[in-house]
């Protein structure tokens, strides 16, 4: 054909001859008069048109031979059928289909005026070597299996996408070679499917158009709608994962061509075993229509009886065809969240597994009756590959828990996992052998350690000032209540008490104690509380005095929790912020080398981290990782110094910081101990270290009373004169990089409870400003009136 792709390995010429040999047969041994008579008939008319014979060319020919072909194909295109098959006449590889079935046409025409039918599209290279294959079977004889049915994907007049396999019929077809095609071998073939995909080899054996084509193909259309959907639901479900948004809305357009429903929504809810009551899986992007915006309800008063029965009891479907006439008979929950959702008609299908409910899928239509018992049947199919995916869902998610578990609440560091699971195998293999097994510590020698702390200075302070606002403020309102009474009623007791708050205040005010508290709490209980139910009594102003009074207290306590909310809600900002950021830092650094790492928050954030190679799997160890790890360790304590101070611009309370490193130049062993079920330094020598992490944040500057720890500087804390000179090194290139600023201290430090010859380098942190004009590094009191 003039219209045919011309890089294609067949010269296409639509021709009728085998059909015209057929009937032809046909007349040698036809005795039925009839019969005969048509055959005869259809053999002259056809005789008129040549071309049918000769193979057509041109869309142009084929349009104008359309009545004669139509003519000759009546046998294959038989008219009583014409409005049950779908059924047309083809050529290989082309959206062409002519002569088409009753049935097809009106397929073809809901489907709109603009569409053309095109074969679900296969690329140009697997086009040209199929057509060769095609040769290599039909003329040569081979038997290479490549079949895969075509598939036609039309709309219907709702916008549904239908799904149609085509079964092609190749019986009126001859293949031949022109002049210029070559003579294929056995080896020939061998070499083809040596390199299937190397088109060029398949050019060089079958040249483009060098091969004709010389007949027509019949294409059946089967509608596999249901199917394909299906079997596209089950891969959706079984290989993609269904939370969010883009797969869920495959899922709800999946639904909807199974069930020809084109506004039919797709929802689900879970359901909490324990607590015996639905929930919203917050997780997922699907809409629960059980629920609407509610996050839970309890079963048995969220929906009825029957469809309690159906779901929970007996694990089967619960259809309801019309929804208005569901909530006339059913005043619950459910009724009145499918009509808010303007839902008319709905199944609602239990994902359970081994008899126990996790969950329900919804499936919801804004039209009555269109979702109902009958057509909720075919669910039976799928349900089985949903509930597969629920459950894969569910152990991922049980998995994430897991993963957080180990990753918040464990020692069990990733970069040592591999040897636990070693030793868990190991147990495994013992109990099933013998059914006696032990988990024995594992320990890792020879490895070195870094600590490094980032601490609220004066937090104690802090805390015991806040504590005191909140004490004081309680009791300056309580005499201010007790003065409005007596203006009222002038009784003895006023006085009293009065005389007693007074007292407390002056304590309070000149110290606060760790029996402060306490005191005040019983004076409330047995004094302060019983006067107040009678005092609100006594006036509006003073009842609405009391109530101003008790809404400041903490339910708990009966205590203002004012000041002390602030500090606790700036301590637990910085620390939960602390905490992600050198965990996101800390990701950076395992890349560095594999290495032990544990946080844990104080009034701050403290870390260990421990390098060697008895940590890692079949890695060589070598210093210059460690020194590596050093100098990360002061480059992300000073960042993690301004995000402290940046991070205060939105907290309650302003707090100060102050930074120190340890440096430790031996190697030690850890042990991770079952019966604590933590890691911990092994040994009595090695013991000395975390005496020392104890102790030196409360170290002072020899023969003084200052602190070693500063705020606004960092401390680097040793005993080596080797870690002096290591750590200067990365002083003076943090100095040229503008992290750390010129007041540089060397210092001793006072001996501290049998640790002694400890010695510390000082030097000041420089902060970045958010300010953008701000390009230049400040220092901690540029920063504090910034900040302030």
């Amino acid at each position: 054909m003039k219209e045919q792709k011309q890089d294609f390995p067949l010269d296409i010429k639509i021709s009728f001859h085998k059909v015209i040999e057929q009937y032809e047969d046909r007349l040698k041994l036809e005795e039925n008069p009839i019969a005969k008579s048509y055959i005869e008939s259809v053999l002259n008319y056809i005789q008129d048109y040549p071309k049918l014979v000769d193979g057509i060319e041109t869309i142009e020919d084929l349009k104008k031979y359309k009545d004669p072909i139509k003519i000759l194909l009546d046998d294959l295109f038989p008219s009583v059928l014409s409005n049950n098959e779908i059924k047309a006449v083809s050529i290989p590889y082309h959206n062409l289909l002519f002569n088409h079935s009753n049935r097809l046409k009106k397929i073809i025409e809901a489907a709109g005026n603009d569409f053309k039918p095109e074969m679900r599209e296969i690329d140009g290279n697997s086009k040209y070597i199929h057509a060769c294959i095609n040769i290599l079977n039909n003329y040569y004889n081979f038997n290479i299996d490549f079949s895969r049915p075509p598939y036609y994907d039309i709309p219907d007049e709702n916008g549904i996408e239908k799904h149609y396999r085509a079964s092609l019929n190749g019986d009126f077809v001859e293949l031949y070679p022109k002049d210029e095609a070559n003579e294929i071998t056995q080896e020939d073939v061998d070499e083809l499917l040596q390199d299937v995909e190397n088109i060029d080899l398949w050019k060089e054996k079958f040249p483009p158009c060098s091969w004709v084509f010389k007949g027509f193909i019949i294409v059946n259309l089967t509608d596999v709608t249901i199917e394909d959907a299906i079997s596209e639901l089950k891969t959706t479900l079984l290989f993609q994962k269904t939370t969010r948004k883009d797969e869920l809305d495959k899922l709800e357009r999946i639904f909807r061509t199974i069930y020809k429903v084109p506004d039919l929504r797709v929802g689900f809810t879970g359901y909490n075993m324990d607590e015996k009551t639905f929930e919203r899986v917050t997780k997922m992007k699907a809409k629960s229509f059980m629920l609407n915006k509610d996050l839970s309800s309890d079963c048995k008063t969220g929906i009825c009886e029957q469809s309690f029965n159906s779901l929970i009891e007996k694990n089967k479907k619960f259809s309801i065809p019309n929804v208005e006439i569901y909530a006339k008979e059913n005043d619950n929950l459910l009724a009145k969240n499918l009509l808010a959702n303007d839902v008319k008609s709905c199944i609602l299908a239990p994902l359970s597994k081994n008899g126990n409910l996790v969950g329900v899928l919804e499936l919801v239509a804004n039209r009555k009756n269109v979702l109902n018992r009958i057509n909720a049947m075919k669910l039976d199919e799928i349900l089985p590959y949903i509930i597969t995916a629920s459950e894969r869902n569910k152990n991922d998610f049980e998995n994430r828990v897991k993963a957080v578990i180990q990753s918040e609440c464990t020692s069990i560091h990733p970069s040592v996992l591999w040897i636990f699971e070693r030793e868990a195998r190991k147990f495994i293999s013992d109990y099933d052998n013998d059914g006696l097994a032990s988990f024995k510590d594992i320990v890792f020698k020879d490895v070195y350690p870094l600590y490094g702390q980032i601490d609220i200075v004066a937090s104690s302070d802090a805390r015991n000032d806040a504590i005191q606002k909140d004490l004081l403020y309680q009791l300056d309102m309580i005499m201010d209540i007790i003065d409005k009474a007596y203006e009222i009623e002038e009784l003895p007791i006023y006085e009293q008490v009065k005389f007693r708050i007074k007292d407390f205040r002056v304590d309070i005010d000149e110290s606060l104690n760790a029996s402060s508290e306490q005191k005040i709490f019983g004076l409330l209980q047995k004094e302060v509380n019983p006067l107040m139910e009678h005092l609100e009594k006594q006036s509006e102003e003073i009842r609405a005095m009391v109530s101003d009074y008790q809404n400041l207290l903490n339910p708990e306590t009966g205590i203002v929790y004012d000041n002390r909310k602030n500090y606790d809600d700036t301590v637990q900002q910085i620390n939960r912020t602390m905490s992600r950021f050198l965990d996101k830092k800390q990701a950076e650094a395992q890349q560095i080398y594999p290495h032990y790492f544990e946080r844990y928050k104080t009034d701050g954030v403290d870390h260990n981290m421990y390098i060697g190679s008895s940590l890692t799997k079949n890695r060589p160890f070598n210093n210059v990782y460690l020194f590596n790890l050093r100098l990360w360790q002061i480059k992300t304590m000073v960042e993690m110094e301004n995000k402290f101070y940046h991070l205060q611009e939105s907290t309650p309370m302003h707090l100060d910081a102050a930074s120190l490193i340890l440096v430790y130049n031996s190697t030690l062993s850890i042990r991770y101990r079952m019966d604590e079920k933590k890691f911990d330094v092994d040994g009595t020598y090695n013991a000395r270290y975390e005496i020392i992490k104890k102790r030196i944040d409360k170290a002072f500057i020899k023969g003084t009373e200052e602190r070693i720890t500063q705020k606004g500087k960092i401390v680097i804390i040793y005993s080596q004169k080797s870690d002096e000179r290591e750590y200067l090194r990365y002083v003076k290139y943090l100095q040229a990089k503008n992290y750390l600023g010129d007041e540089l201290e060397l210092l001793e430090l006072e001996d501290v409870q049998g640790v002694i010859g400890l010695k510390a380098i000082r030097i000041n942190v420089l902060y970045t400003s958010d300010k953008q004009d701000q390009e230049e590094p400040i220092t901690y009191e540029n920063l504090m009136e910034e900040l302030h």
